[in-house]
């Protein structure tokens, strides 16, 4: 089966490449660097030409409100009209759990545009929404840092490792379309600030982490269940403490 992987060169994408590659498929690994770009429309008739499978793992370069929401609904278009064109059979594309209710968070209002487009696109499709990355809790406590004080909501956090999300996405790729949404967590639900302070602990880093209800997350407000999955979700089997030890050694 051909794919193409859209943001084939990042976190998951290279994982999921990776994966797909090793169960006989032909992947392209499709990123600007590789002359195909779903900004510009560069390379895309080519590399769908023959495609069964497009999995979207692009991301905005830019977390502004404005710019991350042109991101994905040019980016959307163009591959959805690409696909169109080569008769594409599934559209894959990853999510975030909880993105239709967090209204005030730019990102994510421009996650739920970047859904509707391929709800509408006529293109059987799945929506994977996952929870937060392990990987980005670093980026998440420097983000909520104020000095040696890092302000994080209790509201609960369920993140999942990348290996987990990669292996989800290649499976659901394989999958027949469910043209509906499939929502991914990782094994372990606790409260946010829990989890951070937890990961700086593991890490060394001195920083205090304290529990605020009024602390935003991206500028979104966190109530106690808008980060995790609020119905049945598909649940990844790396817990903190096993990742953890994977990221250290692999440092």
């Amino acid at each position: 089966m051909k794919i193409v992987v859209i943001g084939g060169s990042g976190l998951i994408g290279s994982k999921a490449v990776a994966i797909l590659r090793q169960g006989g498929h032909e992947v392209v690994a499709a990123s600007p660097k590789s002359g195909i770009n779903s900004i510009t429309g560069e390379g895309l008739k080519e590399a769908m030409a023959g495609a069964q499978v497009v999995i979207d793992l692009a991301n905005s370069p830019s977390f502004e409100d404005k710019a991350v929401l042109e991101f994905f609904e040019t980016s959307s278009r163009n591959l959805l009209a690409a696909e169109a064109a080569a008769g594409v059979r599934h559209h894959v594309a990853l999510s975030i759990v909880g993105t239709d209710r967090m209204p005030d968070n730019g990102y994510f209002r421009a996650k739920v545009a970047q859904e509707k487009l391929i709800e509408t696109s006529g293109i059987p499709y799945t929506i994977i929404r996952s929870t937060q990355f392990l990987e980005f809790l670093g980026g998440i406590a420097a983000s909520s840092a104020d000095g040696n004080i890092v302000r994080l909501s209790p509201g609960l956090f369920q993140p999942i490792a990348a290996d987990d999300v990669a292996a989800i996405v290649a499976d659901v790729a394989l999958a027949a379309p469910k043209s509906g949404i499939v929502e991914i967590a990782g094994p372990e639900r606790a409260p946010f600030n829990e989890i951070v302070a937890r990961y700086l602990k593991a890490v060394g880093d001195p920083r205090e982490v304290v529990s605020d209800p009024e602390s935003r997350y991206f500028g979104g407000r966190v109530e106690e269940r808008s980060l995790v999955p609020l119905g049945e979700a598909r649940l990844g089997r790396i817990g903190f403490d096993e990742w953890l030890r994977r990221s250290q050694a692999g440092a």
